[in-house]
């Protein structure tokens, strides 16, 4: 097994009450060190899990060297006084596969203390891609992670400088980023790259297995960290057809695994689905001595309780030698979806249908919503976490019904003596499909979701950020965290909640060098202010390509944020030029070169 994915129970320590400060002596010692950057009087906490301590700490070379005590000059120096330094946080489900090519910054995730990112979740990506193919991959980036193709096609241009993933990872450390990316390697890109089209009609043929199973040793080989992949119904790309992966079998899934259990290194993501679950996960976790972490367990999702079936089960597979890790949420999973494009309810087959019917039809959704039968079917045949969903949903954005916005869809239904399914799709008919609907999708049993974030076999993860931009923004999730979880509900302990956004999720995916505070680790620091630290609402902007929009979340109580050494946020603020020479890493194998 891959010990070193092992998961750390978080400690139980609390932060030490009172003002904690450090004073070093009246000027430097004799052989005193003069660093690059000292962040001094901060109460330390390490990610390690255990209590705080009051401190200084001295960077040099873009590394830490001294912990506690930092005695001499600095070329900078931050007061982090009555703050908390904490590692830099770990955000292991990210889509930033293509973002990052125009956007080096990696917006917003700096602004919420994110030092870190994984990308290449859910099997989704740009490598390998031919140039034949590169449309029906923003097409399905489009369709399935929601985002806009015209933002996606100006911000990547025609000339892309990389078809391979090893070129990729090439092209991502040539261009630089203000934080650190560790990827896997998506089968979805895998699967068209090697099958063409029929990626998305057919299981593969041995030839085609064994040719994928070489290409995620290559990619295993130039710097990789596992391998991510889908299996969820959800998952629909180009022309309404399911993404490649949930054509694979279990057996297809079995051989590219074992690339990484003959290597001894890397995890296996996967977002669920009923042809791979659970159980499939243990068996192939077994087989190859690889970890598997599944997106994503949530409040809900398997009725109410259900969360407690799952996480006895991972104690379980724990137990039988398996390490099967659900990612889990510390935010409710809010959506804001139109029904020209209705993510949220392709859970259900006739939803399915009618998006595959839009495609080859269009105008078909619209003549489906005005339909009176289709309208008692769709309530009729709604899942179990969707039952009653106007309950749990605001009317957003409806021109042609102004006074409606931001009014619950039951409660506008009421006043208007309508059927809140009625009201909803004729707000969608009146505005071309346009009217915008926030639903409180899943994770909304605030005690349930305690549960999920403190078990020992979960991961706090699904911020999602890079995909879904118009509908949710959960990028953050850090600071989220820290101000509801820890100083609102007292549900952790400050240590307990920095060691759940460092160490722990860097450990489970193999990222060796990050997550720790401590002698000669990278400098990835974030200091923030306990009694603030928090996310604004959310607004609304329009500042991704073309003009595309996206929903963000300011910081509150970021004070600074560096990266191997370097200040990129100071004060809520970038500290560094989006055009400037930029200190992020590629962590090829989970660390830097």
């Amino acid at each position: 097994m891959h010990q070193r994915h092992l998961p750390i129970r978080p400690g139980t320590g609390t932060m030490p009450a009172g003002k904690q400060s450090f004073t070093s002596g009246a000027g430097p010692k004799e052989g005193a060190m003069t660093f690059d950057l000292k962040i001094t009087g901060g109460t330390i906490i390490d990610g390690s899990g255990k209590p705080g301590f009051a401190g200084d700490v001295g960077v040099k070379d873009g590394r830490i060297v001294a912990l506690g005590k930092a005695e001499g000059d600095a070329g900078t120096t931050i007061d982090a006084t009555g703050r908390v330094v904490a590692p830099g946080f770990v955000d292991v489900h990210t889509h930033y596969d293509a973002q990052v090519l125009w956007d080096r910054m990696l917006s917003i995730s700096p602004w919420h203390g994110v030092t870190t990112t994984v990308i290449g979740n859910c099997g989704f990506g740009v490598a390998p891609t031919r140039a034949a193919h590169r449309k029906l991959i923003l097409q399905t980036l489009e369709k399935v992670e929601g985002m806009s193709l015209d933002a996606l096609q100006a911000g990547l241009g025609d000339d892309w400088p990389f078809e391979t993933f090893p070129q990729y990872l090439d092209a991502l450390e040539s261009r630089g980023s203000a934080i650190n990316i560790a990827a896997l390697f998506g089968h979805t890109p895998l699967r068209l790259y090697v099958m063409g089209e029929e990626a998305t009609e057919r299981a593969a043929t041995p030839d085609e297995v064994n040719r994928m199973k070489a290409l995620v040793r290559e990619a295993m080989e130039a710097g990789a960290i596992g391998f991510g992949t889908s299996a969820s119904i959800t998952h629909n790309g180009f022309g309404g057809k399911p993404v490649p992966s949930r054509q694979a079998t279990v057996e297809e899934m079995d051989a590219l695994v074992s690339a990484m259990g003959e290597l001894k290194r890397g995890l296996m993501q996967i977002t669920i689905g009923k042809s791979f679950s659970t159980k499939e996960m243990a068996q192939v976790s077994r087989k190859h001595g690889v970890p598997v972490t599944w997106t994503a367990l949530l409040s809900y999702m398997y009725g109410p309780g259900g969360h407690r079936r799952q996480l006895d089960l991972a104690a379980e597979q724990r137990q039988s030698g398996a390490i099967v890790i659900p990612q889990v949420s510390c935010r409710p999973l809010n959506f804001e979806f139109t029904f020209a494009d209705p993510f949220i309810f392709e859970v259900m087959k006739m939803m399915n249908e009618l998006s595959a019917e839009e495609a080859r039809s269009p105008g078909a959704r619209a003549r489906a919503y005005r339909d009176k039968a289709w309208r008692q079917r769709f309530t009729a045949e709604l899942t179990p976490v969707m039952r009653n969903w106007w309950d749990r949903t605001i009317i957003a954005w409806a021109p042609s019904a102004r006074e409606l916005e931001e009014m619950p869809l039951a409660h506008a239904a009421r006043q208007r003596g309508m059927d809140p399914v009625d009201l909803a799709l004729d707000l969608s008919l009146d505005n071309q499909l346009g009217a915008r609907f926030r639903m409180a999708v899943l994770n909304f049993d605030e005690d349930e979701v305690a549960d999920l974030i403190t078990d020992p076999h979960t991961v706090i993860a699904l911020s999602d950020a890079g995909a879904h931009a118009s509908q949710l923004c959960d990028a953050c999730y850090s600071t989220y965290l820290l101000g509801h979880w820890v100083r609102e509900r007292k549900t952790l302990t400050l240590e307990q909640a920095v060691h759940h956004l460092t160490q722990r999720p860097a450990e489970m995916f193999g990222i060796t060098d990050r997550g720790l505070l401590a002698d000669k680790r990278p400098a990835d620091i974030v200091v923030f202010d306990p009694a603030t630290v928090g996310p604004s609402k959310l607004r609304r902007v329009y500042d991704l390509p073309a003009g595309a929009d996206r929903l963000i979340a300011d910081a509150h109580g970021i004070d600074a944020v560096v990266v191997n050494g370097r200040v990129i946020r100071r004060g809520g603020r970038d500290a560094i030029a989006a055009d400037a020479a930029l200190p992020g890493r590629v962590l090829r194998h989970g660390r830097a070169a």
